[in-house]
C-alpha cells in the first residue's frame, strides 16, 4: 500500500490477515535524512538480499509502538517532510527497507516494486508491504495468494510484469556524444549512449540518412571482446560484426547498434569461466547453465530505445537469431525482413555454431547439415 494512504485500519488488516513482517520500502535519500542506519547482513545466500534498516517507532503521541495506531503514525511520520531524526526511537517496531536506485530494473524485489508503483502513480516514493502467511504458519504460494486476493478483492500482478512495463514505457537511454568515425569501409557517425539502468556504454554506428517510417538496415550486435577485438576463433562474433558493417556501407544506409552484453549477457569474466568449462567438454549452452545462467541472458529493450532515438521504426534486421527478431518486434519495432549473416565456420568454432543452430534455433545457412547419428 502507498505510505501516504496508510491508516490504522490498513495496518490492522495486514498484520491480521497477511500475518508477515510489516516493512516500509523507501529511498536511501530519505533514510539518510532521518539518520536511519542499515542493519548488518550476514550469511545471506540470496543474490538480492533485503536491505533492512534499524527498526523505528515514532516518538510523539505514541505508546509502545506496536499497535496498529502507533505503526500507522510511524509510517505517516516517515514521509512527513517536517519530521526530524530525533522524532524516532531506535530500535522500534517498524522496519524501513532501503530501495535500490533504478528499482526493479536493477533489483527485481518487493522493496523496489512498491516504490516503483508509487512513483508510477505519482505518489510519495514509499509504501508498506507485508508478506502473506497461511493460517498454519507456512508461506503462501500462488494458489493461496489467488484465493487470498479473491477473498479480499485484491489485484495480483508480478514483478516481471512491472519490469516489462517500465522497460517499454520509460526512456532508459540518453545521448552522450557523437562524432564522425572513418572506417575501412567509409565514414560513419558514431553515437554514444548512456543507460540509466546499467553501467554499460552503448553505441550506434550510423550510415546515411532516413526519416521515421523508412525501412532501415539494422544490425544489433552484442559486445564480444574476445571475438570483436582479439580475433578469437571460438565464436563467429568478430566475423559477423565486420560483415554487418560492410553490408551497411554497401547498402548506403543503415545502423549498427552495439550493446555491452558481453558473453550473451553474462559478462566477460563469466564468459572466460564458460570457456574453461568448454575446454572440459561442455558446449556453449551447457557451460552457461553450469554457471547458473540461462543459455542467453540478453535483453533488447535498450537496443529498441536506441533505434527509436535514431528514428528507426521499420527495420530490415541483420541477424540469424529468430529470438532476437521476436524480442525486438515485441518491443514495438516493425521488423519487415530478416537479412542473413552468412559467415562460414572455421575448424575451431564449427561445433559452437552447430550448437547455436541445433539448440538455440539460429538460422545458419553457412553450415552443412549435421551428419546422421549412425550406431554400430
Amino acid at each position: 500500500m502507498p505510505a501516504e494512504f496508510i491508516t490504522p485500519e490498513a495496518v490492522n488488516f495486514m498484520v491480521t490477515h497477511a500475518r508477515g513482517q510489516l516493512c516500509m520500502p523507501m529511498t536511501a535519500d530519505r533514510l539518510a535524512e532521518l539518520d536511519i542506519p542499515m542493519l548488518p547482513s550476514r550469511h545471506s545466500d540470496s543474490p538480492f538480499p533485503t536491505a533492512f534498516t534499524m527498526p523505528v517507532d515514532y516518538a510523539i503521541d505514541t505508546t509502545t509502538g506496536i499497535s496498529a495506531q502507533d505503526r500507522a503514525a510511524t509510517i505517516q511520520a516517515l514521509i512527513d517532510p517536517d519530521a526530524r531524526p530525533e522524532d524516532f526511537i531506535q530500535p522500534g517496531h517498524l522496519f524501513p527497507l532501503r530501495y535500490q536506485t533504478g528499482g526493479v530494473l536493477v533489483r527485481p524485489g518487493h522493496t523496489e516494486a512498491i516504490v516503483d508503483l508509487c512513483r508510477l502513480a505519482g505518489l510519495y516514493p514509499a509504501g508498506v508491504v507485508c508478506e502473506i502467511m497461511n493460517a498454519d504458519g507456512t508461506m503462501s504460494r500462488l494458489p493461496e495468494l489467488e484465493q487470498f486476493a479473491a477473498t479480499h478483492d485484491l489485484k495480483i500482478f508480478s514483478i516481471a510484469q512491472l519490469i516489462a512495463h517500465r522497460r517499454i514505457s520509460e526512456s532508459l537511454i540518453s545521448r552522450v556524444a557523437e562524432a564522425n568515425l572513418p572506417t575501412k569501409y567509409g565514414v560513419a557517425r558514431i553515437i554514444g549512449y548512456r543507460s540509466s539502468i546499467d553501467s554499460g556504454e552503448h553505441a550506434a554506428l550510423v550510415v546515411g540518412d532516413w526519416k521515421a517510417g523508412d525501412e532501415v538496415l539494422v544490425r544489433v550486435h552484442s559486445e564480444c571482446l574476445t571475438g570483436d577485438a582479439f580475433g578469437s576463433l571460438k565464436c563467429d562474433c568478430g566475423d559477423q560484426l565486420d560483415l554487418a558493417i560492410r553490408m551497411i556501407f554497401e547498402h548506403g544506409r543503415g545502423a549498427l547498434v552495439y550493446l555491452r552484453q558481453e558473453g550473451r549477457g553474462i559478462g566477460l569474466h563469466n564468459k572466460i569461466k564458460a570457456y574453461s568449462l568448454q575446454d572440459q567438454g561442455l558446449d556453449t549452452i551447457e557451460a552457461n547453465v553450469a554457471l547458473g545462467f540461462q543459455p542467453d541472458e540478453r535483453k533488447y529493450d535498450l537496443a529498441v530505445q536506441i533505434m527509436r532515438d535514431l528514428d528507426i521504426t521499420h527495420a530490415r534486421l541483420v541477424t540469424n537469431n529468430p529470438h532476437k527478431m521476436a524480442g525486438i518486434s515485441g518491443l514495438g519495432i516493425q521488423v519487415t525482413d530478416r537479412v542473413s549473416l552468412a559467415v562460414p565456420p572455421n575448424e575451431t568454432n564449427e561445433e559452437y555454431m552447430r550448437t547455436k543452430r541445433d539448440s538455440m534455433g539460429h538460422l545458419l545457412s553457412s553450415l552443412q547439415a549435421s551428419p546422421p547419428n549412425v550406431s554400430a
